[in-house]
Protein backbone atom coordinates (compact mmCIF):
# COMPACT_ATOMS: atom_id res chain seq x y z
CA UNK A 1 0.00 0.00 0.00
CA UNK A 2 1.87 3.07 -0.69
CA UNK A 3 0.55 6.54 0.80
CA UNK A 4 0.48 8.58 -2.16
CA UNK A 5 -2.32 6.79 -3.31
CA UNK A 6 -4.58 7.71 -0.86
CA UNK A 7 -3.63 11.11 0.53
CA UNK A 8 -6.71 13.45 1.27
CA UNK A 9 -7.74 16.64 0.03
CA UNK A 10 -6.13 19.85 1.69
CA UNK A 11 -7.71 21.36 5.18
CA UNK A 12 -11.06 19.38 5.48
CA UNK A 13 -10.17 18.28 8.81
CA UNK A 14 -10.16 14.45 7.91
CA UNK A 15 -7.71 11.65 8.32
CA UNK A 16 -7.83 8.40 7.09
CA UNK A 17 -6.20 5.98 9.43
CA UNK A 18 -4.61 2.39 8.91
CA UNK A 19 -6.71 -0.31 11.57
CA UNK A 20 -4.88 -2.98 12.67
CA UNK A 21 -5.31 -5.68 15.66
CA UNK A 22 -2.87 -7.37 17.89
CA UNK A 23 -4.14 -10.87 19.19
CA UNK A 24 -3.70 -10.33 23.06
CA UNK A 25 -3.53 -12.80 25.81
CA UNK A 26 -6.94 -14.50 26.87
CA UNK A 27 -8.03 -14.70 23.44
CA UNK A 28 -8.67 -10.89 23.53
CA UNK A 29 -8.19 -8.72 20.20
CA UNK A 30 -7.33 -5.37 20.14
CA UNK A 31 -8.11 -2.81 17.75
CA UNK A 32 -5.63 -0.23 17.05
CA UNK A 33 -5.13 2.22 14.52
CA UNK A 34 -2.21 4.55 12.69
CA UNK A 35 -2.50 7.43 10.63
CA UNK A 36 -2.10 6.52 6.99
CA UNK A 37 0.48 9.05 6.29
CA UNK A 38 3.16 7.20 8.20
CA UNK A 39 2.86 4.04 6.77
CA UNK A 40 4.83 3.52 3.83
CA UNK A 41 3.77 -0.38 2.80
CA UNK A 42 2.54 -3.66 5.06
CA UNK A 43 4.21 -6.79 4.05
CA UNK A 44 4.56 -9.84 5.43
CA UNK A 45 6.89 -11.40 7.86
CA UNK A 46 10.59 -10.90 6.80
CA UNK A 47 13.99 -12.87 8.14
CA UNK A 48 15.69 -10.13 10.86
CA UNK A 49 18.71 -9.94 12.76
CA UNK A 50 19.39 -9.22 15.91
CA UNK A 51 20.53 -5.64 17.42
CA UNK A 52 22.63 -6.44 20.37
CA UNK A 53 22.19 -2.26 20.41
CA UNK A 54 18.50 -2.65 21.15
CA UNK A 55 18.29 -4.65 24.41
CA UNK A 56 14.68 -4.10 24.70
CA UNK A 57 12.43 -7.10 24.33
CA UNK A 58 10.28 -5.55 21.60
CA UNK A 59 12.80 -4.99 19.52
CA UNK A 60 12.66 -8.23 17.35
CA UNK A 61 15.87 -7.26 15.17
CA UNK A 62 16.53 -5.10 11.94
CA UNK A 63 16.00 -6.67 8.14
CA UNK A 64 16.97 -5.10 4.85
CA UNK A 65 13.96 -2.82 3.33
CA UNK A 66 14.46 -1.45 -0.42
CA UNK A 67 17.72 -0.81 -1.57
CA UNK A 68 19.11 -2.32 1.46
CA UNK A 69 17.95 -0.12 4.27
CA UNK A 70 18.40 -1.41 7.27
CA UNK A 71 14.80 -1.01 9.61
CA UNK A 72 14.30 -2.18 12.99
CA UNK A 73 11.50 -4.38 13.65
CA UNK A 74 9.52 -3.40 16.88
CA UNK A 75 6.63 -6.30 18.19
CA UNK A 76 3.56 -4.12 19.17
CA UNK A 77 2.04 -6.46 21.34
CA UNK A 78 5.63 -6.76 23.48
CA UNK A 79 5.92 -3.37 23.63
CA UNK A 80 2.14 -2.67 25.01
CA UNK A 81 3.11 -5.68 27.25
CA UNK A 82 0.15 -7.83 25.77
CA UNK A 83 2.14 -11.35 24.99
CA UNK A 84 4.03 -11.59 21.38
CA UNK A 85 2.77 -11.70 18.29
CA UNK A 86 1.80 -15.13 16.86
CA UNK A 87 3.16 -16.71 13.51
CA UNK A 88 0.21 -15.11 10.74
CA UNK A 89 1.31 -11.35 11.34
CA UNK A 90 1.57 -8.68 8.87
CA UNK A 91 4.48 -5.61 9.12
CA UNK A 92 3.63 -2.30 9.17
CA UNK A 93 6.38 -0.38 7.42
CA UNK A 94 6.38 3.14 8.41
CA UNK A 95 8.09 6.75 8.04
CA UNK A 96 8.35 9.71 10.05
CA UNK A 97 11.15 12.01 11.54
CA UNK A 98 12.85 11.08 8.46
CA UNK A 99 13.31 7.21 9.97
CA UNK A 100 11.91 4.21 8.66
CA UNK A 101 10.80 1.95 11.43
CA UNK A 102 9.05 -1.38 10.62
CA UNK A 103 6.17 -2.72 13.56
CA UNK A 104 4.86 -6.61 13.59
CA UNK A 105 1.04 -6.44 14.11
CA UNK A 106 -1.40 -9.39 14.29
CA UNK A 107 -3.07 -8.22 11.26
CA UNK A 108 -4.37 -5.39 9.08
CA UNK A 109 -7.91 -5.12 8.79
CA UNK A 110 -8.88 -1.52 6.50
CA UNK A 111 -8.37 1.73 5.82
CA UNK A 112 -11.33 4.32 7.46
CA UNK A 113 -11.72 7.87 6.51
CA UNK A 114 -12.41 9.85 9.60
CA UNK A 115 -12.92 13.57 11.27
CA UNK A 116 -10.81 14.65 13.54
CA UNK A 117 -13.62 15.44 15.63
CA UNK A 118 -14.26 11.50 15.76
CA UNK A 119 -10.82 11.41 17.62
CA UNK A 120 -10.88 11.52 21.50
CA UNK A 121 -8.72 12.32 23.88
CA UNK A 122 -7.45 9.48 26.08
CA UNK A 123 -8.37 9.81 29.60
CA UNK A 124 -4.96 9.87 32.08
CA UNK A 125 -5.56 6.26 33.48
CA UNK A 126 -5.50 4.96 29.86
CA UNK A 127 -2.13 7.18 29.00
CA UNK A 128 -0.85 5.11 32.23
CA UNK A 129 -2.38 1.62 31.10
CA UNK A 130 -0.34 2.04 27.84
CA UNK A 131 2.88 4.35 28.83
CA UNK A 132 1.66 7.45 26.95
CA UNK A 133 1.73 5.96 23.90
CA UNK A 134 -2.15 5.83 22.73
CA UNK A 135 -2.78 9.69 21.28
CA UNK A 136 -6.74 8.94 20.63
CA UNK A 137 -9.70 6.89 20.82
CA UNK A 138 -12.56 6.53 17.70
CA UNK A 139 -15.47 4.58 18.59
CA UNK A 140 -17.36 2.06 16.03
CA UNK A 141 -20.15 0.06 16.26
CA UNK A 142 -18.69 -2.55 17.47
CA UNK A 143 -15.24 -1.81 18.84
CA UNK A 144 -13.28 1.11 19.48
CA UNK A 145 -10.01 1.90 17.65
CA UNK A 146 -7.29 3.24 19.83
CA UNK A 147 -4.63 5.52 17.86
CA UNK A 148 -0.99 4.84 18.60
CA UNK A 149 1.99 7.19 19.00
CA UNK A 150 4.52 5.48 16.45
CA UNK A 151 6.70 8.71 17.56
CA UNK A 152 6.33 8.15 21.35
CA UNK A 153 7.22 4.14 21.12
CA UNK A 154 10.49 5.14 19.03
CA UNK A 155 11.83 7.34 20.90
CA UNK A 156 11.34 5.25 24.41
CA UNK A 157 13.04 2.31 22.43
CA UNK A 158 15.67 5.05 21.04
CA UNK A 159 16.09 8.27 22.62
CA UNK A 160 18.67 9.88 19.86
CA UNK A 161 15.92 10.05 17.48
CA UNK A 162 13.19 11.82 19.31
CA UNK A 163 13.06 15.47 19.05
CA UNK A 164 15.78 17.67 20.36
CA UNK A 165 17.18 20.80 19.97
CA UNK A 166 21.21 21.13 19.59
CA UNK A 167 22.80 23.41 22.29
CA UNK A 168 24.88 26.14 20.33
CA UNK A 169 26.89 29.00 21.65
CA UNK A 170 25.95 32.18 21.71
CA UNK A 171 27.53 35.26 22.81
CA UNK A 172 24.97 37.76 21.49
CA UNK A 173 22.68 39.64 24.03
CA UNK A 174 18.88 38.99 24.67
CA UNK A 175 16.47 40.36 22.38
CA UNK A 176 14.62 43.50 23.37
CA UNK A 177 11.40 42.32 22.57
CA UNK A 178 10.62 39.05 22.96
CA UNK A 179 7.60 37.71 20.37
CA UNK A 180 4.26 35.94 21.10
CA UNK A 181 3.65 33.26 19.40
CA UNK A 182 0.81 30.31 19.69
CA UNK A 183 2.25 26.42 19.92
CA UNK A 184 -0.61 23.63 19.12
CA UNK A 185 -0.01 20.49 19.59
CA UNK A 186 -1.91 17.54 21.70
CA UNK A 187 1.22 15.85 22.73
CA UNK A 188 2.26 16.78 26.30
CA UNK A 189 6.37 16.04 26.00
CA UNK A 190 6.12 17.98 23.12
CA UNK A 191 5.16 20.71 24.09
CA UNK A 192 7.03 20.69 27.48
CA UNK A 193 9.95 20.33 25.27
CA UNK A 194 9.36 23.29 23.11
CA UNK A 195 7.80 25.41 25.56
CA UNK A 196 10.93 24.80 27.85
CA UNK A 197 13.41 25.52 24.63
CA UNK A 198 11.82 28.61 23.23
CA UNK A 199 11.09 30.43 26.50
CA UNK A 200 15.18 29.52 26.97
CA UNK A 201 16.49 30.97 24.35
CA UNK A 202 14.46 34.70 25.23
CA UNK A 203 13.07 35.72 22.29
CA UNK A 204 9.49 34.32 22.60
CA UNK A 205 6.80 33.62 24.45
CA UNK A 206 4.95 30.73 24.12
CA UNK A 207 1.14 30.13 24.51
CA UNK A 208 0.53 26.74 24.37
CA UNK A 209 -2.75 24.80 23.55
CA UNK A 210 -3.73 20.85 22.53
CA UNK A 211 -5.25 21.15 19.41
CA UNK A 212 -6.15 23.59 16.16
CA UNK A 213 -9.72 24.06 17.40
CA UNK A 214 -8.77 25.74 20.74
CA UNK A 215 -5.70 27.75 18.50
CA UNK A 216 -8.57 29.08 16.30
CA UNK A 217 -10.86 30.08 19.28
CA UNK A 218 -7.84 32.03 20.83
CA UNK A 219 -6.80 33.47 17.37
CA UNK A 220 -10.35 34.92 17.68
CA UNK A 221 -10.35 36.32 20.87
CA UNK A 222 -6.96 38.09 19.38
CA UNK A 223 -8.80 39.55 16.21
CA UNK A 224 -11.73 40.54 18.73
CA UNK A 225 -9.40 42.75 20.21
CA UNK A 226 -7.32 43.82 17.80
CA UNK A 227 -10.56 45.55 16.17
CA UNK A 228 -11.77 46.85 19.22
CA UNK A 229 -8.67 48.88 19.70
CA UNK A 230 -8.20 49.78 16.36
CA UNK A 231 -5.07 47.73 16.26
CA UNK A 232 -2.86 45.12 14.20
CA UNK A 233 -3.25 41.80 14.70
CA UNK A 234 0.44 41.21 14.92
CA UNK A 235 0.05 43.67 18.10
CA UNK A 236 -1.15 40.78 20.21
CA UNK A 237 0.15 37.85 18.74
CA UNK A 238 3.14 37.80 15.98
CA UNK A 239 3.77 33.64 15.24
CA UNK A 240 2.19 30.26 15.41
CA UNK A 241 3.87 27.05 14.93
CA UNK A 242 0.82 23.79 15.06
CA UNK A 243 1.47 20.25 14.31
CA UNK A 244 -0.92 18.14 12.01
CA UNK A 245 -2.48 15.62 13.94
CA UNK A 246 -4.77 16.91 16.58
CA UNK A 247 -8.11 15.83 17.98
CA UNK A 248 -10.69 18.33 16.80
CA UNK A 249 -8.90 20.47 14.02
CA UNK A 250 -5.82 19.35 12.51
CA UNK A 251 -3.44 21.49 11.70
CA UNK A 252 -3.76 22.04 8.20
CA UNK A 253 -7.20 22.73 8.67
CA UNK A 254 -6.13 25.42 11.21
CA UNK A 255 -3.98 27.31 8.40
CA UNK A 256 -6.55 27.16 5.74
CA UNK A 257 -8.69 28.96 8.15
CA UNK A 258 -5.56 31.70 9.28
CA UNK A 259 -4.78 31.84 5.79
CA UNK A 260 -8.06 32.68 4.03
CA UNK A 261 -8.80 35.38 7.03
CA UNK A 262 -8.08 38.78 6.07
CA UNK A 263 -7.07 39.75 9.42
CA UNK A 264 -4.94 36.96 10.55
CA UNK A 265 -3.62 35.59 7.34
CA UNK A 266 -0.81 38.71 8.23
CA UNK A 267 0.71 36.33 11.08
CA UNK A 268 3.23 33.91 10.03
CA UNK A 269 2.04 30.44 10.42
CA UNK A 270 4.67 27.44 10.58
CA UNK A 271 3.72 23.47 10.24
CA UNK A 272 5.44 21.43 12.94
CA UNK A 273 4.99 17.71 12.28
CA UNK A 274 6.90 14.63 11.82
CA UNK A 275 4.56 13.69 8.98
CA UNK A 276 6.69 16.55 6.49
CA UNK A 277 7.45 14.78 3.24
CA UNK A 278 7.33 15.92 -0.66
CA UNK A 279 3.76 15.14 -0.69
CA UNK A 280 2.76 16.66 2.55
CA UNK A 281 5.11 19.88 1.98
CA UNK A 282 2.61 20.35 -0.99
CA UNK A 283 -0.41 20.27 1.03
CA UNK A 284 1.68 23.20 3.59
CA UNK A 285 1.93 25.36 0.55
CA UNK A 286 -1.54 24.76 -0.57
CA UNK A 287 -3.05 25.64 2.92
CA UNK A 288 -0.34 28.59 2.93
CA UNK A 289 2.15 27.73 5.33
CA UNK A 290 4.94 29.78 5.63
CA UNK A 291 6.95 27.04 6.76
CA UNK A 292 7.08 23.46 7.33
CA UNK A 293 9.43 21.82 9.62
CA UNK A 294 9.76 17.86 10.67
CA UNK A 295 10.09 17.65 14.28
CA UNK A 296 13.67 16.74 15.16
CA UNK A 297 14.16 19.94 13.98
CA UNK A 298 13.11 22.44 16.56
CA UNK A 299 16.40 24.32 16.49
CA UNK A 300 15.18 25.32 12.96
CA UNK A 301 11.86 26.34 13.25
CA UNK A 302 12.97 27.99 16.43
CA UNK A 303 15.66 30.56 13.74
CA UNK A 304 13.56 30.53 11.00
CA UNK A 305 10.12 31.53 12.97
CA UNK A 306 12.29 34.10 13.95
CA UNK A 307 13.24 35.75 10.55
CA UNK A 308 9.74 35.28 9.86
CA UNK A 309 7.85 37.17 12.40
CA UNK A 310 11.23 40.20 11.89
CA UNK A 311 10.57 40.38 8.29
CA UNK A 312 6.63 40.32 8.51
CA UNK A 313 6.86 43.23 11.03
CA UNK A 314 9.38 45.13 9.09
Amino acid sequence: MSQSKILLEVGTNELEIVEFFINERDGYRGYYGINVSKVVEIIRPQPVTAMPQMRHPCVLGAFPYRGGRIVPLIDVCKYLDKGSIGDDSNIIITEFNKVQTAFLVSGVTRIHRISWKQVETPSRFLMEMSRGSITGMVRLEDRVIFVLDMEAIVATLHPALSISMDEKEDDSPMPEQKYHIIHADDSNSIRRLVYNKLEQEGRFDVTQVTDGEEAWHLLQSYKQKAEEKKAPITDFVQGIISDIEMPNMDGLTLCRYIKEDPVLRAVPTAIFSSLISPSLARKCENVGADAQFAKPDLQAISDKMYELIQNSLA
